[in-house]
């Protein structure tokens, strides 16, 4: 009743290959970038004080973040896996530009289904009398590489005994592309669970060295693929994500890196200087981060936030309007945009939405292959995440890399969504 295909384009989707290699080249720049977010307290304090004070769920991680740093971090061994995405902007000469959306730390999903979708598209190909073009398409297995890292975090905890345990969603639709890197696990000898928030309130402890305990089974490493929007909440579940951040277990991520992937930090990082500071005398990493942004703009009480948001209501469609929020879907544009905002222009609410310029790619045509939808040719765009992953142990950083891609296809009447929101179909790039 649950299985159904994931859904895809029936051919791969041209992508200009110096942005591709772009948004590769730069990857391990915001893997640095941020490890050094989630170890800056005073950065996180300051960039997301506007929005604690109106976003409860980004209040309450903040809380339990402040709680751990108070009673000293158990954890040693940090791991982050994230995903940065771009769109291709088409400038007013129609030049594209690589520019980024936004980059997910917390459960960035599709490292296992974008592993089979390269085989998909070459089968395609063959089957239209395509061979030379077939042998094109790039290898990418990201979940080869997600699966590392989570080994690498696994061995530096030291324990041989111990699991890896997902963090899971009580229904979970998109549990085969987590198989895909649980069995990449399996396959090197290291045991894997799957457990909800609830079963941790239920059945998780710490010892008293903070060692976590599932079950009777020590835990090494907590891979979360839920917690990341307020509805995955209930009173019990803050406990056990409490819990969770207590341990010494190694968190992916830990709630100082959940918080360094939200927008309002995206917006922060945007301000002049700000880049410097948080990368010290790294001026070439600065400088090919920057290169991705987009105009970002605050919304924060003030002249300057006022001004930006009458600008928006005169001309909504030059921006998105963003909440805090990950997952899809979330995102305002248009007359939406235009109502939104005047109804809290004056209001701190508008401190929870950022505001950023709406990038314009120049639409493809294809055929998006969904379940039980009809099969016509589309007008689409294409979105590009690139996998990162990095393990650092104390100050020193043992892994960084970039280890994969997924590509994302929609039709262009849909303004926002991925392929969870059921919007997106997953895709390959062929380079041009």
């Amino acid at each position: 009743q649950v299985v159904n295909y994931a859904p895809f384009t029936l051919l791969p989707s041209a992508v200009p290959s110096a942005l591709f290699e772009q948004a590769y080249a730069v990857q391990q720049d915001f893997n640095l970038l941020v490890d050094a977010i989630s170890q800056n307290k005073e950065f996180l304090e300051h960039a997301l004080a506007s929005t604690i004070e109106v976003d409860d769920f980004t209040a309450r991680l903040f809380r339990i973040h402040m709680q751990v740093l108070e009673e000293g971090l158990a954890q040693s061994v940090f791991l982050g896996i994230n995903r940065s995405d771009y769109m291709f902007d088409c400038g007013v000469d129609g030049t594209p530009a690589l520019k980024q959306i936004e980059i997910n730390t917390i459960a960035a999903s599709f490292g296992g289904l974008t592993s089979r979708t390269g085989a998909v598209h070459g089968r395609v190909l063959k089957v239209l009398g395509k061979s030379k073009e077939a042998s094109r398409l790039l290898p990418n297995n990201p979940s080869k590489g997600l699966a590392l890292g989570i080994a690498k975090a696994w061995e530096l905890y030291g324990s041989q005994s111990a699991v890896v345990m997902f963090l899971v969603e009580e229904v979970q639709r998109n549990i085969f592309d987590q198989r895909c890197v649980e069995n990449e696990l399996w396959n090197r000898d290291i045991r894997v669970i799957r457990r909800r928030f609830r079963d941790v309130f239920e059945k998780g402890s710490l010892d008293d060295t903070k060692r976590l305990y599932m079950d009777g089974q020590e835990v090494a490493v907590v891979y979360y693929r839920e917690g990341y929007v307020p509805k995955n909440y209930d009173q019990q579940n803050w406990e056990a994500r409490l819990l969770l951040e207590r341990s010494r277990a190694v968190k992916c991520p830990d709630i100082a890196t959940q918080l360094a992937g939200t927008k309002k930090v995206q917006q922060e990082l945007s301000r002049p200087g700000t880049l410097e500071k948080l990368l010290p005398g790294r001026a070439e990493a600065v400088a090919r981060i920057r290169a991705t942004f987009a105009g970002l703009y605050s919304l924060d009480m003030g002249e300057e936030g006022d001004k930006i948001a009458a600008t928006a209501i005169a001309d909504p469609d030059r921006f998105v309007l963003k909440p805090q929020r990950e997952g899809g879907g979330n995102n305002l544009y248009g007359e939406e945009l235009r109502q939104v905002l005047e109804k809290i222009r004056d209001s701190p609410e508008r401190t929870s939405y950022i505001l950023m310029d709406k990038i314009k790619p120049q639409p493809a045509m294809n055929y998006l292959l969904r379940a039980h939808s009809p099969l016509q040719v589309s007008k689409c765009i294409s979105e590009l995440g690139i996998f990162g992953v990095y393990v650092r142990q104390g100050k020193e950083m043992v892994m960084n890399m970039a280890v994969g891609h997924l590509l994302r296809t929609k039709a262009i009447e849909h303004a926002d969504g991925g392929v969870a929101a059921g919007v997106a179909v997953l895709d390959t790039p062929y380079l041009v």
